[in-house]
Protein backbone atom coordinates (compact mmCIF):
# COMPACT_ATOMS: atom_id res chain seq x y z
CA UNK A 1 0.00 0.00 0.00
CA UNK A 2 1.49 3.23 -0.71
CA UNK A 3 2.26 5.73 1.71
CA UNK A 4 0.15 8.54 0.44
CA UNK A 5 -2.91 6.35 0.21
CA UNK A 6 -2.99 5.92 3.77
CA UNK A 7 -2.10 8.95 4.68
CA UNK A 8 -5.25 10.32 2.43
CA UNK A 9 -7.31 7.09 4.70
CA UNK A 10 -6.41 8.75 7.73
CA UNK A 11 -6.66 11.95 6.94
CA UNK A 12 -10.16 11.34 5.79
CA UNK A 13 -11.19 9.29 8.96
CA UNK A 14 -9.57 12.51 10.89
CA UNK A 15 -12.04 14.68 9.59
CA UNK A 16 -14.61 12.63 9.72
CA UNK A 17 -14.19 12.88 13.60
CA UNK A 18 -13.25 15.98 14.03
CA UNK A 19 -16.34 16.93 11.74
CA UNK A 20 -18.90 14.96 13.92
CA UNK A 21 -18.03 17.64 16.76
CA UNK A 22 -19.53 20.62 15.60
CA UNK A 23 -22.74 18.79 14.77
CA UNK A 24 -23.23 17.58 17.59
CA UNK A 25 -22.33 20.80 19.49
CA UNK A 26 -25.65 22.47 18.30
CA UNK A 27 -28.49 21.47 20.59
CA UNK A 28 -29.45 19.10 23.31
CA UNK A 29 -26.93 19.85 25.88
CA UNK A 30 -26.16 16.55 27.93
CA UNK A 31 -27.79 14.61 25.07
CA UNK A 32 -25.38 15.61 22.33
CA UNK A 33 -22.17 15.10 23.95
CA UNK A 34 -23.41 11.32 25.30
CA UNK A 35 -24.32 10.97 21.75
CA UNK A 36 -20.78 11.74 21.03
CA UNK A 37 -19.26 9.50 23.79
CA UNK A 38 -21.48 6.44 22.54
CA UNK A 39 -20.64 7.19 19.18
CA UNK A 40 -16.74 7.68 19.72
CA UNK A 41 -16.76 4.47 22.38
CA UNK A 42 -18.95 2.32 19.42
CA UNK A 43 -15.17 3.19 16.74
CA UNK A 44 -13.16 2.44 19.97
CA UNK A 45 -14.63 -1.07 19.97
CA UNK A 46 -14.11 -1.94 16.47
CA UNK A 47 -10.69 -0.29 16.76
CA UNK A 48 -10.11 -3.08 19.95
CA UNK A 49 -11.73 -5.83 18.35
CA UNK A 50 -10.47 -5.40 14.75
CA UNK A 51 -6.57 -5.97 15.17
CA UNK A 52 -6.62 -8.55 18.00
CA UNK A 53 -8.77 -10.79 15.73
CA UNK A 54 -6.76 -10.26 12.60
CA UNK A 55 -3.66 -10.22 14.57
CA UNK A 56 -4.97 -14.03 16.60
CA UNK A 57 -5.88 -15.15 13.35
CA UNK A 58 -2.70 -14.59 11.61
CA UNK A 59 -1.11 -15.60 14.62
CA UNK A 60 -3.04 -19.20 14.36
CA UNK A 61 -2.31 -19.57 11.16
CA UNK A 62 1.76 -19.50 11.31
CA UNK A 63 1.70 -21.86 14.40
CA UNK A 64 -0.50 -24.10 12.45
CA UNK A 65 1.79 -23.91 9.45
CA UNK A 66 4.66 -24.13 11.72
CA UNK A 67 3.06 -27.60 13.32
CA UNK A 68 2.12 -29.22 10.05
CA UNK A 69 5.75 -28.65 8.79
CA UNK A 70 7.05 -29.88 12.03
CA UNK A 71 5.14 -33.34 11.63
CA UNK A 72 5.89 -33.75 8.17
CA UNK A 73 9.74 -33.26 8.80
CA UNK A 74 9.41 -35.98 11.95
CA UNK A 75 6.37 -37.84 12.05
CA UNK A 76 7.41 -39.44 15.32
CA UNK A 77 6.44 -35.75 17.21
CA UNK A 78 3.78 -35.62 16.16
CA UNK A 79 1.96 -35.89 19.41
CA UNK A 80 4.27 -33.53 21.14
CA UNK A 81 3.50 -31.10 18.14
CA UNK A 82 -0.26 -31.24 18.26
CA UNK A 83 0.31 -30.54 22.38
CA UNK A 84 2.59 -27.53 22.30
CA UNK A 85 0.38 -26.14 19.34
CA UNK A 86 -2.61 -26.36 20.71
CA UNK A 87 -1.23 -24.73 24.46
CA UNK A 88 -0.06 -21.60 21.42
CA UNK A 89 -3.11 -21.69 20.34
CA UNK A 90 -5.08 -21.06 23.47
CA UNK A 91 -2.60 -18.57 24.05
CA UNK A 92 -3.20 -16.56 21.06
CA UNK A 93 -6.30 -16.87 21.45
CA UNK A 94 -6.86 -15.43 24.82
CA UNK A 95 -5.43 -12.25 23.17
CA UNK A 96 -7.98 -11.89 20.89
CA UNK A 97 -10.69 -12.17 23.82
CA UNK A 98 -8.90 -9.26 25.87
CA UNK A 99 -9.43 -7.43 22.60
CA UNK A 100 -13.33 -8.80 22.64
CA UNK A 101 -13.79 -7.50 26.49
CA UNK A 102 -12.45 -4.12 25.66
CA UNK A 103 -15.12 -3.57 23.16
CA UNK A 104 -17.66 -5.20 25.43
CA UNK A 105 -16.78 -2.64 28.29
CA UNK A 106 -16.49 0.02 25.68
CA UNK A 107 -19.91 -0.74 24.65
CA UNK A 108 -22.14 -1.74 27.42
CA UNK A 109 -20.08 -0.52 30.81
CA UNK A 110 -18.97 2.61 29.37
CA UNK A 111 -17.70 4.48 32.12
CA UNK A 112 -17.04 7.70 30.45
CA UNK A 113 -21.10 8.02 30.24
Amino acid sequence: MKKSYLKNILFTLFLLAVGALPAMAGEGGAESGKALILGLSAIGAGLAIGPAAGGAGAGQGQAVRGACEGMARNPQMAGKLTTTMFIGLAIIEALAIYGLVIALILLYANPLV
